[in-house]
C-alpha cells in the first residue's frame, strides 16, 4: 500500500514554488520493469520528466507551459546537463543564425541575460554561460512556467503495466520510492527510462564518440597570449604527459568573465568507451581527470611566463558523453536524412549543426546541415505512455552527430513536453496524437517548423 504523500515530502513552505525536496543515493540498475505497488508513491503527476539537461529543460517548460502539472527530476544537485558539467561549454544551437528558435529557448536566455554581463555572452548560434548561473536560470525559468522539480533522485527502473510505462522507480536517502505519471518523457540522454521499460534501443559499440572531461583555466592575459598559443603547448607536452589527446581542441570564453573553458578530444586515444557500462564510465572518469591535470602540467611548465602563471580552476562534475544508447523508434533519423535537410511531414522540431562523417577526430569530417526531427522519432516503437527527447532520440550513429548541440536537444525535449501535455488533456497515447496538434501549440510557441535555408552559413561559434 503506498503511504501518504505528506510523509514524503517536507517544508515544502520554505522551498520556491517548483521545488520539492528529497535527496538520492546511488542504487544499482536494473533493466527489468516493475510492479507498480511495489514501492511507496512519492509524487504523482502528469507528466514526469526524467533528465534535467537541455532536452529535459525543454520538455518540462513545454509540457508546463501547455497546462499540465509537470514534475522534472534529475540525478544531480542542479539543472543544465553537458551544458553545465563542461564548466563553460557554449550552449550550441540556441538561437541558429542569431535567430529566436521558440518562446522556450528565449525564456531561459531572458532569465541568463537578467543576471548581468558575467551570466552570458550571445554568440552567433549559441550562449557562452557561466554555468553556475546557468543553473539558477534554469530554476528561475522552471518557476516562471509552473513546472515542479526534484534534484538527488536517480531514475533506476521503470514503471510498466502492459505495455505502457505508468511512472518511475527512484533511488532516494529514504529507499526506493515511485513516482506515478501519465506520460513519461525520457530525457536522460542515455535512454534510461526506455531500455528499462523493455524499450528497443540502438548502439554503435566500436563508434561511439569520445568521452570529455571539460576544464576552466583563468589568469591569462589575452593581451600577451592567444588561446592558439595555449592550445599548441598544451598539445606540445603529450612527449612528456602522454593522457594528453591527440585529437581536437578547442578554447572559449566563459561569458564575459577571464576564464576560458577547453574542449578536446579526450577519450579518443583509448578507443570506445561505453559509458552505460560501469567498469568503462569508471576508467574514463578517472582516467579523464589525470589527462586534465597532465594538460594543466605542460602549461604550468612553459618557459613562457604568460604560460606558467595561467591557474587550473575548475573541471566538470563529471564526464561530458556524447553518445551512448538511442531508442528505436517509430521512424530512425538516417544520415541520409541529415545531409539532405530531410523535411517530413509529421516535423516537430528541426536540428542545426555537425553531421559528424569521421570520428570527432577533426574538422574537416563535419558538414553543417538543418534538418527535420519527426514526431515518429520521438516515439519509441512498441511502449506506450513514453516519449524521448534530446541525444537519445531514434537516430542511427552519424545522424546523431547533428543532435547533440544544446539548443537542438531542447528543441525536441520542448516537442516531447508539448505532445505530453497534449496527451494528458485528450486522454490518449502520444503515439495516437495527431501531428497537426502537436505543430499548432510548437508554433503557438514560436517555433519555425518551415525553416527554408538548410544550410547555415556560420560554422563556428564565436
Amino acid at each position: 500500500m503506498d503511504k501518504p504523500k505528506k510523509q514524503c515530502i517536507s517544508r515544502r513552505q520554505f522551498l520556491p514554488a517548483g521545488m520539492v525536496a528529497l535527496s538520492a543515493s546511488a542504487v544499482p540498475l536494473s533493466a527489468a520493469p516493475v510492479p507498480a505497488s511495489r514501492y511507496p508513491t512519492l509524487e504523482t503527476t502528469e507528466v514526469l520528466v526524467v533528465g534535467g539537461g537541455p532536452a529535459g529543460i525543454g520538455a518540462a517548460l513545454g509540457a508546463a507551459r501547455s497546462g499540465a502539472r509537470t514534475l522534472l527530476v534529475e540525478n544531480h544537485s542542479f539543472f543544465g546537463g553537458i551544458g553545465a558539467w563542461q564548466v563553460g561549454m557554449p550552449l550550441n544551437q540556441m538561437r541558429p543564425e542569431s535567430k529566436p528558435r521558440s518562446q522556450v529557448h528565449e525564456l531561459l536566455i531572458r532569465k541568463l541575460q537578467a543576471m548581468g554581463d558575467q551570466a552570458v555572452k550571445i554568440t552567433i548560434h549559441g550562449l557562452l554561460t557561466n554555468v553556475e548561473y546557468l543553473k539558477i536560470a534554469v530554476l528561475d525559468a522552471l518557476d516562471e512556467a509552473g513546472a515542479k522539480y526534484l534534484v538527488h533522485v536517480r531514475a533506476v527502473d521503470a514503471v510498466v503495466e502492459g505495455s505502457r510505462v505508468t511512472g518511475v522507480v527512484i533511488g532516494t536517502k529514504r529507499g526506493l520510492m515511485t513516482i506515478r505519471a501519465k506520460v513519461v518523457v525520457d530525457c536522460t540522454g542515455d535512454a534510461d527510462v526506455a531500455h528499462y521499460a523493455g524499450a528497443e534501443t540502438m548502439m554503435d559499440p566500436k563508434e561511439l564518440m569520445p568521452i570529455t572531461l571539460g576544464l576552466a583555466l583563468t589568469n591569462i592575459d589575452s593581451s600577451k597570449v592567444q588561446a592558439e598559443e595555449i592550445l599548441s603547448t598544451i598539445q606540445r607536452g603529450k612527449t612528456k604527459y602522454p593522457l594528453i589527446t591527440s585529437g581536437f581542441m578547442e578554447m572559449l570564453p566563459i561569458a564575459n568573465s577571464h576564464s576560458w573553458w577547453i574542449n578536446h578530444a579526450g577519450t579518443s586515444d583509448l578507443g570506445r568507451v561505453d559509458a552505460t557500462d560501469p567498469v568503462e564510465r569508471t576508467m574514463a572518469e578517472c582516467w579523464s581527470r589525470r589527462q586534465v591535470l597532465q594538460m594543466v602540467q605542460a602549461l604550468r611548465e612553459s618557459d613562457n611566463p604568460a604560460l606558467n602563471q595561467i591557474e587550473w580552476v575548475a573541471a566538470g562534475p563529471q564526464v561530458g558523453v556524447r553518445e551512448t544508447r538511442r531508442v528505436k523508434g517509430v521512424y530512425i533519423i538516417t544520415e541520409q536524412d541529415a545531409l539532405a535537410g530531410r523535411v517530413f511531414e509529421d516535423t516537430v522540431a528541426w536540428r542545426a549543426g555537425f553531421v559528424d562523417q569521421g570520428g570527432i577526430k577533426g574538422i574537416e569530417n563535419f558538414r553543417m546541415k538543418i534538418h527535420d526531427v519527426p514526431y515518429r522519432a520521438l516515439l519509441p516503437e512498441k511502449v506506450d505512455g513514453l516519449l524521448v527527447g534530446g541525444r537519445c532520440i531514434s537516430t542511427t550513429h552519424v545522424a546523431a552527430g547533428a543532435g547533440k548541440a544544446m539548443g537542438n536537444c531542447m528543441a525536441t525535449g520542448h516537442a516531447a513536453g508539448v505532445a505530453a501535455a497534449l496527451s494528458v488533456r485528450k486522454g490518449i497515447m502520444p503515439r495516437e496524437l495527431k501531428a497537426g496538434e502537436i505543430q499548432a501549440r510548437l508554433r503557438a510557441d514560436g517555433v519555425d517548423l518551415e525553416v527554408k535555408d538548410r544550410a547555415q552559413k556560420n560554422l563556428r561559434e564565436t
